[in-house]
């Protein structure tokens, strides 16, 4: 199957599958203008799938970095205008889709600069859009997917030992591959894994797991859930009624723990952003539910910026799991991008917690969620815990202990 094959097929699951566009219905599409073909390959497959209107902003990656270098005052960085979360109050408010592309042509635009002044920015700009994430994205209002579009300079990352021009060519094929659209029949079999997705996540719900165990190199971890976590994997059901794929790809079962109960160490197994800067070496120290010690060997500084966004930045939102049965471990590359990385390797984030991942999430007021540990921030990333020496146990609030994963394996 020949390149422009596989990207009209990767267009269509991402307007099919992914964000699965509804007659009538709005989609607005972000990414950088290196990704312009494809988001109007998108946008061509959205308006024959009878969507009412297509909107395509495209980012600019210097654009970020000029504002920051160039503010006349460092209080202007908090500035957002109005007409940016009106729009996406308004596709909150229409039940609408979003679909937004990772990948960027200058990935290093941010590394350079000073964590409080890019964190100012970043922070402001999420909290404007509070009512999208919490409604939008926490209560399925809206239809979702992040997608990945490979450029030359994240290619090169990828693969250094590549010429840019090969190592983009070369990033395609493995985005391609891992997000199966390099075959036929790529759409059932995005239908055969989110059944499975779907089925393990059921499971783990009907185990009403109270901890999660996490042991490996450098990892003695334990995550409390509450008695109202569910898991889920694959599809979500959206206000309007059909399924959406948040992630593509996606590999993994996750949930919302009651980040009171965190406790112990854990080694971060892949590097990455946060604000534009590369975290390596991560490992960190949780007591009684709060990020208590970390080191980095590199970024640590931006780290300690964002965790002290706000109090809900330092403990943690989600808890995921993934074996190495993931096409993106198996690849043995380490993507430098969380959407890819975050599925090669059970991950916790910190931030946010997700609503729907609690029973009844969306009719909870703030005092419930706050009773049963559901976490509230302007702020989420996911930090990998896994390899393939890390064994995973969970304990039920029966007090059964039970292995989950054992050397990165699934064992349910």
């Amino acid at each position: 199957m020949n390149f422009n094959q596989m990207l009209e097929n990767y267009a269509t699951l991402l307007v099919h599958h992914g964000v699965n566009i509804q007659p009538g219905q709005t989609l607005n599409i972000t990414g950088e203008i290196i990704h312009r073909d494809l988001m109007t390959k998108v946008a061509q497959k959205a308006y024959k799938r009878g969507a009412k209107f297509v909107n395509i902003d495209l980012v600019d990656p210097w654009h970020a970095r000029q504002r920051i270098l160039e503010s006349a005052q460092e209080e202007y960085l908090q500035y957002v205008p109005q007409f940016i979360p009106a729009k996406f109050n308004e596709l909150v408010d229409t039940n609408g889709a979003v679909l937004r592309f990772q990948g960027s042509e200058e990935p290093d635009s941010l590394s350079d600069l000073p964590p409080t002044k890019v964190n100012t920015m970043m922070s402001h700009y999420r909290h404007s859009l509070k009512r999208y994430y919490e409604d939008g994205v926490g209560k399925s209002k809206v239809q979702w997917t992040v997608a990945a579009a490979a450029t030359p300079k994240w290619g090169k990352k990828v693969f250094p030992q590549l010429d840019e021009k090969l190592a983009f060519q070369k990033l395609w094929e493995e985005i391609f591959h891992i997000c199966r659209v390099d075959r036929p029949d790529f759409l059932e079999l995005w239908e055969k894994h989110n059944h499975t997705l779907q089925n393990r996540a059921k499971k783990l719900t009907q185990l009403k797991i109270e901890e999660l165990h996490f042991i490996g190199s450098g990892t003695d971890l334990k995550v409390k859930l509450s008695r109202k976590s569910v898991f889920l994997g694959g599809c979500a059901i959206g206000a309007r009624g059909v399924p959406y794929e948040c992630n593509i790809p996606t590999e993994e079962c996750f949930t919302t723990p009651d980040y009171r109960g965190t406790t112990g160490k854990a080694k971060v197994t892949r590097p990455f952003l946060v604000n534009g800067k590369l975290i390596k070496g991560l490992s960190l120290e949780f007591t009684d539910g709060k990020i208590t010690n970390f080191d980095a060997a590199e970024g640590k500084e931006t780290f300690k910026a964002y965790i002290n966004t706000d109090p809900g930045a330092c403990r943690l939102g989600e808890v995921a799991l993934v074996g190495i049965d993931s096409p993106i471990f198996q690849s043995g590359h380490v993507f430098e991008e969380i959407l890819f990385d975050e599925n090669a390797a059970c991950h916790i984030a910190v931030g946010f917690a997700y609503r729907f991942c609690v029973e009844g999430g969306d009719h909870l007021s703030p005092r419930e969620l706050e009773e049963i540990g559901c976490n509230d921030s302007n702020v989420h990333t996911d930090m990998m815990i896994s390899d393939e020496q890390t064994d995973v146990y969970a304990t039920t609030f029966s007090g059964q202990r039970i292995p989950l994963i054992i050397k990165g394996n699934w064992q349910i």
